[in-house]
């Protein structure tokens, strides 16, 4: 099952870190996430997250949160997280 938590709001591409802004729902380190966009459709799990260019184990519903991703994304895809 796959509920939204949020969205991709700036993607940078030399560190492959996406600002993700958590709308719906919590994140931790080790969930498995589907990142889906008009140019993408991917799942991964969370490997690393940063809140102010340090890292954090969990990010919470409002936050603003840097993720590693292992593809490209851009602004406005949508971020999923897997359950089940």
């Amino acid at each position: 099952m796959e509920v939204r938590i949020g969205s991709v709001i700036k993607y940078f591409d030399k560190t492959s870190i996406a600002v993700v802004k958590l709308e719906f729902g919590d994140i931790t380190v080790g969930d498995t996430l589907r990142i889906k966009g008009s140019n993408c459709d991917f799942i991964q799990k969370v490997g690393m997250m940063e809140f102010d260019h340090k890292p954090v184990q969990k990010a919470a519903r409002g936050q603003f949160t840097g993720i590693k991703f292992s593809q490209a994304v851009k602004p406005f895809d949508l971020v999923y997280k897997v359950t089940g």
